[in-house]
Protein backbone atom coordinates (compact mmCIF):
# COMPACT_ATOMS: atom_id res chain seq x y z
CA UNK A 1 0.00 0.00 0.00
CA UNK A 2 1.08 3.45 -1.22
CA UNK A 3 1.64 5.56 2.29
CA UNK A 4 0.23 9.09 0.86
CA UNK A 5 -2.04 9.74 3.96
CA UNK A 6 -1.61 13.47 5.05
CA UNK A 7 -0.99 13.58 8.90
CA UNK A 8 -1.93 16.98 9.03
CA UNK A 9 -4.56 18.75 11.32
CA UNK A 10 -7.20 19.23 8.71
CA UNK A 11 -7.53 22.84 10.85
CA UNK A 12 -3.88 23.61 10.09
CA UNK A 13 -4.40 24.42 6.76
CA UNK A 14 -6.42 27.88 7.21
CA UNK A 15 -8.93 28.89 5.17
CA UNK A 16 -8.92 26.83 1.53
CA UNK A 17 -10.74 28.28 -0.98
CA UNK A 18 -11.90 25.44 -3.48
CA UNK A 19 -11.52 27.27 -7.02
CA UNK A 20 -13.71 25.92 -9.62
CA UNK A 21 -16.87 26.45 -12.72
CA UNK A 22 -14.17 28.90 -14.70
CA UNK A 23 -15.14 29.85 -18.15
CA UNK A 24 -13.93 27.18 -20.14
CA UNK A 25 -15.23 23.93 -22.04
CA UNK A 26 -14.57 22.14 -19.52
CA UNK A 27 -16.81 24.20 -16.85
CA UNK A 28 -19.29 21.34 -16.31
CA UNK A 29 -17.08 19.19 -15.34
CA UNK A 30 -14.85 21.69 -12.85
CA UNK A 31 -18.16 22.46 -11.49
CA UNK A 32 -18.92 18.81 -10.75
CA UNK A 33 -15.34 18.02 -9.35
CA UNK A 34 -15.44 21.07 -7.44
CA UNK A 35 -18.44 20.37 -5.66
CA UNK A 36 -16.85 17.43 -4.60
CA UNK A 37 -13.71 18.12 -3.46
CA UNK A 38 -15.75 21.08 -1.54
CA UNK A 39 -17.96 18.83 0.12
CA UNK A 40 -14.68 16.13 0.96
CA UNK A 41 -12.53 19.21 2.63
CA UNK A 42 -16.10 20.35 4.57
CA UNK A 43 -16.22 16.83 5.91
CA UNK A 44 -12.86 16.38 6.76
CA UNK A 45 -12.63 19.51 8.84
CA UNK A 46 -11.34 21.82 6.27
CA UNK A 47 -12.18 25.18 6.92
CA UNK A 48 -13.28 25.22 3.22
CA UNK A 49 -15.48 27.46 1.04
CA UNK A 50 -15.78 27.64 -3.00
CA UNK A 51 -15.85 30.20 -5.44
CA UNK A 52 -16.94 29.52 -9.11
CA UNK A 53 -13.95 31.42 -11.05
CA UNK A 54 -16.18 34.27 -13.16
CA UNK A 55 -16.01 38.00 -13.74
CA UNK A 56 -15.36 38.86 -10.08
CA UNK A 57 -12.61 36.73 -9.46
CA UNK A 58 -10.22 39.09 -8.57
CA UNK A 59 -12.76 40.88 -6.21
CA UNK A 60 -13.08 37.56 -4.29
CA UNK A 61 -9.34 37.11 -3.95
CA UNK A 62 -8.83 40.37 -2.73
CA UNK A 63 -11.81 40.49 -0.58
CA UNK A 64 -11.63 37.12 1.17
CA UNK A 65 -8.88 36.14 3.50
CA UNK A 66 -7.11 32.84 1.69
CA UNK A 67 -4.25 30.77 3.27
CA UNK A 68 -4.00 28.79 0.05
CA UNK A 69 -6.06 27.56 -3.04
CA UNK A 70 -7.20 24.05 -4.10
CA UNK A 71 -7.22 24.01 -7.52
CA UNK A 72 -9.78 22.17 -9.43
CA UNK A 73 -10.48 24.49 -12.69
CA UNK A 74 -10.38 22.35 -16.05
CA UNK A 75 -9.09 23.57 -19.06
CA UNK A 76 -7.93 27.07 -20.32
CA UNK A 77 -8.27 29.68 -17.17
CA UNK A 78 -7.81 27.66 -14.86
CA UNK A 79 -5.16 24.18 -15.68
CA UNK A 80 -3.08 26.41 -17.91
CA UNK A 81 -0.75 28.81 -16.07
CA UNK A 82 -2.58 31.41 -15.96
CA UNK A 83 -4.57 30.73 -12.60
CA UNK A 84 -1.20 29.81 -11.28
CA UNK A 85 0.23 33.15 -11.95
CA UNK A 86 -2.21 34.96 -10.80
CA UNK A 87 -2.38 33.09 -7.24
CA UNK A 88 1.24 33.77 -7.26
CA UNK A 89 0.96 37.56 -7.59
CA UNK A 90 -1.27 37.59 -5.29
CA UNK A 91 0.77 35.40 -3.16
CA UNK A 92 -1.45 33.16 -2.16
CA UNK A 93 -0.02 28.81 -1.92
CA UNK A 94 -1.60 26.83 -4.12
CA UNK A 95 -2.47 22.91 -5.20
CA UNK A 96 -0.65 21.32 -8.16
CA UNK A 97 1.59 22.22 -10.64
CA UNK A 98 3.53 25.90 -11.30
CA UNK A 99 3.41 28.13 -13.73
CA UNK A 100 5.22 26.51 -16.44
CA UNK A 101 4.45 22.96 -16.19
CA UNK A 102 0.83 23.92 -16.35
CA UNK A 103 1.29 25.76 -19.50
CA UNK A 104 3.30 22.94 -21.23
CA UNK A 105 1.15 20.14 -20.11
CA UNK A 106 -1.88 22.19 -21.68
CA UNK A 107 -0.17 22.54 -24.87
CA UNK A 108 -0.50 19.17 -26.44
CA UNK A 109 1.88 20.02 -29.34
CA UNK A 110 4.72 21.59 -27.50
CA UNK A 111 4.11 18.59 -24.56
CA UNK A 112 4.60 16.08 -27.38
CA UNK A 113 7.53 18.07 -28.78
CA UNK A 114 9.70 17.98 -25.20
CA UNK A 115 8.97 14.15 -25.46
CA UNK A 116 10.23 13.69 -28.47
CA UNK A 117 13.65 15.18 -27.73
CA UNK A 118 14.56 13.48 -24.41
CA UNK A 119 13.01 9.94 -26.24
CA UNK A 120 9.79 9.57 -24.98
CA UNK A 121 7.65 7.78 -27.37
CA UNK A 122 4.85 9.48 -28.89
CA UNK A 123 2.32 9.67 -31.75
CA UNK A 124 3.42 10.46 -34.90
CA UNK A 125 1.41 13.98 -35.39
CA UNK A 126 1.01 17.02 -37.29
CA UNK A 127 -0.41 20.51 -36.80
CA UNK A 128 -3.42 21.36 -39.14
CA UNK A 129 -3.73 24.81 -40.26
CA UNK A 130 -5.54 24.38 -44.03
CA UNK A 131 -7.51 21.62 -46.15
CA UNK A 132 -3.86 21.77 -48.11
CA UNK A 133 -2.74 20.76 -43.90
CA UNK A 134 -5.26 17.85 -44.12
CA UNK A 135 -3.57 16.39 -46.97
CA UNK A 136 -0.41 16.56 -46.03
CA UNK A 137 -1.32 14.88 -42.91
CA UNK A 138 -3.38 11.90 -44.81
CA UNK A 139 -0.52 11.38 -47.04
CA UNK A 140 2.03 11.69 -44.49
CA UNK A 141 0.56 9.84 -41.38
CA UNK A 142 -1.91 7.16 -42.67
CA UNK A 143 -5.56 6.57 -41.68
CA UNK A 144 -6.98 6.23 -39.15
CA UNK A 145 -6.06 9.63 -37.49
CA UNK A 146 -7.30 11.47 -34.48
CA UNK A 147 -7.95 15.05 -34.34
CA UNK A 148 -7.91 16.94 -31.36
CA UNK A 149 -7.67 21.00 -30.44
CA UNK A 150 -4.64 21.64 -28.71
CA UNK A 151 -5.59 23.49 -25.57
CA UNK A 152 -8.82 21.58 -24.78
CA UNK A 153 -8.97 18.80 -22.38
CA UNK A 154 -11.91 16.18 -21.52
CA UNK A 155 -11.68 15.14 -24.93
CA UNK A 156 -13.64 17.76 -26.18
CA UNK A 157 -13.36 18.94 -29.52
CA UNK A 158 -11.93 15.67 -30.51
CA UNK A 159 -12.84 12.83 -33.08
CA UNK A 160 -10.97 9.55 -35.07
CA UNK A 161 -11.62 10.34 -38.80
CA UNK A 162 -10.68 7.41 -41.53
CA UNK A 163 -10.49 9.18 -44.53
CA UNK A 164 -9.78 12.85 -45.87
CA UNK A 165 -13.36 14.31 -46.03
CA UNK A 166 -13.83 13.39 -42.34
CA UNK A 167 -10.24 14.86 -41.58
CA UNK A 168 -11.26 18.22 -43.17
CA UNK A 169 -14.63 18.31 -41.27
CA UNK A 170 -13.20 17.46 -38.14
CA UNK A 171 -10.04 19.73 -38.35
CA UNK A 172 -13.01 22.77 -38.73
CA UNK A 173 -14.48 21.51 -35.72
CA UNK A 174 -11.71 21.54 -33.46
CA UNK A 175 -10.73 24.68 -34.82
CA UNK A 176 -13.69 26.37 -33.24
CA UNK A 177 -12.57 25.30 -29.52
CA UNK A 178 -8.82 26.33 -30.53
CA UNK A 179 -7.08 28.11 -33.27
CA UNK A 180 -4.13 25.16 -33.09
CA UNK A 181 -5.54 21.42 -33.96
CA UNK A 182 -3.14 18.67 -33.52
CA UNK A 183 -3.87 15.46 -35.34
CA UNK A 184 -2.11 12.20 -34.67
CA UNK A 185 -2.24 8.73 -35.39
CA UNK A 186 -3.63 6.36 -34.30
CA UNK A 187 -2.77 3.89 -32.49
CA UNK A 188 -4.60 0.78 -32.38
CA UNK A 189 -4.64 -1.10 -28.90
CA UNK A 190 -6.07 -0.73 -25.28
CA UNK A 191 -5.47 2.35 -23.33
CA UNK A 192 -4.12 3.31 -19.83
CA UNK A 193 -4.18 6.00 -17.64
CA UNK A 194 -1.58 6.86 -14.27
CA UNK A 195 -1.87 8.30 -11.64
CA UNK A 196 1.09 10.22 -9.71
CA UNK A 197 0.74 11.66 -6.38
CA UNK A 198 3.53 13.65 -4.41
CA UNK A 199 5.93 11.47 -6.95
CA UNK A 200 4.27 8.41 -6.61
CA UNK A 201 2.72 6.43 -9.47
CA UNK A 202 -0.71 4.76 -8.67
CA UNK A 203 -1.78 1.78 -9.69
CA UNK A 204 -2.34 2.32 -13.48
CA UNK A 205 -6.18 1.86 -14.89
CA UNK A 206 -7.23 -0.10 -18.09
CA UNK A 207 -10.10 1.51 -19.70
CA UNK A 208 -12.26 0.31 -22.18
CA UNK A 209 -15.40 1.42 -24.25
CA UNK A 210 -17.57 0.42 -27.23
CA UNK A 211 -17.34 3.94 -28.48
CA UNK A 212 -15.05 4.55 -31.11
CA UNK A 213 -12.50 5.88 -28.40
CA UNK A 214 -12.39 7.10 -24.66
CA UNK A 215 -14.77 10.52 -25.85
CA UNK A 216 -16.27 12.95 -23.17
CA UNK A 217 -18.95 10.50 -23.36
CA UNK A 218 -17.59 7.47 -22.36
CA UNK A 219 -15.27 9.71 -19.58
CA UNK A 220 -18.43 11.30 -18.02
CA UNK A 221 -21.85 10.08 -18.72
CA UNK A 222 -21.85 6.51 -19.98
CA UNK A 223 -22.65 3.38 -18.33
CA UNK A 224 -20.81 1.14 -19.85
CA UNK A 225 -17.51 2.65 -19.76
CA UNK A 226 -14.97 -0.30 -17.94
CA UNK A 227 -12.27 0.35 -15.81
CA UNK A 228 -9.92 -2.22 -15.18
CA UNK A 229 -7.58 -2.51 -11.73
CA UNK A 230 -5.42 -3.99 -11.82
CA UNK A 231 -5.06 -3.15 -15.17
CA UNK A 232 -4.15 -6.18 -17.22
CA UNK A 233 -0.89 -6.11 -17.66
CA UNK A 234 2.07 -8.16 -16.31
CA UNK A 235 3.77 -7.09 -13.61
CA UNK A 236 7.01 -6.10 -15.69
CA UNK A 237 4.83 -3.92 -18.16
CA UNK A 238 2.76 -2.70 -15.28
CA UNK A 239 6.09 -1.77 -14.38
CA UNK A 240 7.64 -0.04 -17.38
CA UNK A 241 4.24 1.61 -17.89
CA UNK A 242 4.80 3.24 -13.99
CA UNK A 243 8.13 3.76 -15.16
CA UNK A 244 7.65 5.52 -18.57
CA UNK A 245 4.42 7.91 -16.89
CA UNK A 246 6.65 9.31 -14.24
CA UNK A 247 9.37 10.06 -16.90
CA UNK A 248 6.36 11.75 -18.79
CA UNK A 249 5.60 13.46 -15.70
CA UNK A 250 9.37 14.70 -14.87
CA UNK A 251 9.92 15.80 -18.01
CA UNK A 252 7.20 18.47 -18.12
CA UNK A 253 8.16 19.39 -14.86
CA UNK A 254 4.57 18.05 -12.55
CA UNK A 255 4.54 18.70 -9.05
CA UNK A 256 1.65 17.61 -6.83
CA UNK A 257 -0.92 15.56 -8.78
CA UNK A 258 -1.28 14.67 -12.17
CA UNK A 259 -2.62 11.80 -14.50
CA UNK A 260 -0.63 10.43 -17.69
CA UNK A 261 -2.90 8.66 -20.70
CA UNK A 262 -1.10 6.42 -22.69
CA UNK A 263 -1.72 3.68 -25.59
CA UNK A 264 -0.37 0.46 -26.10
CA UNK A 265 0.23 -0.55 -29.81
CA UNK A 266 -0.45 -4.53 -30.86
CA UNK A 267 3.49 -5.14 -30.53
CA UNK A 268 2.84 -3.90 -27.00
CA UNK A 269 5.19 -0.44 -27.43
CA UNK A 270 3.51 2.44 -25.10
CA UNK A 271 2.74 5.92 -26.50
CA UNK A 272 2.33 8.78 -24.38
CA UNK A 273 -0.74 10.97 -25.41
CA UNK A 274 -0.58 13.67 -22.58
CA UNK A 275 -0.52 14.94 -18.97
CA UNK A 276 -3.40 16.16 -17.50
CA UNK A 277 -2.08 18.91 -14.37
CA UNK A 278 -5.85 19.54 -12.80
CA UNK A 279 -7.42 15.81 -13.66
CA UNK A 280 -11.58 15.35 -12.99
CA UNK A 281 -12.69 14.37 -9.56
CA UNK A 282 -16.00 13.70 -10.57
CA UNK A 283 -18.02 10.44 -9.04
CA UNK A 284 -16.79 9.01 -12.97
CA UNK A 285 -13.45 10.11 -12.60
CA UNK A 286 -10.05 8.01 -12.88
CA UNK A 287 -7.38 9.46 -10.00
CA UNK A 288 -9.91 8.46 -6.96
CA UNK A 289 -10.34 5.28 -8.64
CA UNK A 290 -6.70 4.91 -8.44
CA UNK A 291 -6.56 6.22 -5.24
CA UNK A 292 -8.67 4.09 -4.08
CA UNK A 293 -6.85 0.96 -5.25
CA UNK A 294 -4.05 2.46 -4.00
CA UNK A 295 -5.76 2.42 -0.29
CA UNK A 296 -6.65 6.23 -0.12
CA UNK A 297 -10.26 7.06 -0.21
CA UNK A 298 -11.35 10.34 -1.52
CA UNK A 299 -11.50 12.41 0.96
CA UNK A 300 -7.70 10.93 1.90
CA UNK A 301 -7.13 11.87 -1.46
CA UNK A 302 -7.68 15.40 -1.59
CA UNK A 303 -6.52 15.90 1.99
CA UNK A 304 -3.46 14.65 0.69
CA UNK A 305 -3.27 16.96 -2.56
CA UNK A 306 -4.29 19.95 -0.65
CA UNK A 307 -0.96 18.82 2.01
CA UNK A 308 1.80 20.05 -0.37
CA UNK A 309 5.05 21.58 0.84
CA UNK A 310 3.73 24.67 -1.39
CA UNK A 311 7.22 26.25 -1.79
CA UNK A 312 8.14 28.64 -4.13
CA UNK A 313 7.99 27.34 -8.06
CA UNK A 314 8.38 28.30 -11.55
Amino acid sequence: MINLHSTRDPGSFGRVAVLFGGKSAEREVSLKSGAAVLAALQEAGVDAFGIDAGDDLLQRLSSERIDRAFIVLHGRGGEDGSMQGLLECAGIPYTGSGILASALAMDKLRTKQVWQSLGLPTPRHAVLASEADCEAAAETLGFPLIVKPAHEGSSIGMAKVGDLAALIDAWRAAGTYDAQVLVEQWIQGPEFTVAVLHGQVLPPIGLGTPHSFYDYDAKYLASDTQYRIPCGLDSVREQELKVLSARACEAVGIRGWARVDVMQDADGNFWLLEVNTVPGMTDHSLVPMAARAAGLDFRQLVLSILDDDLEARS
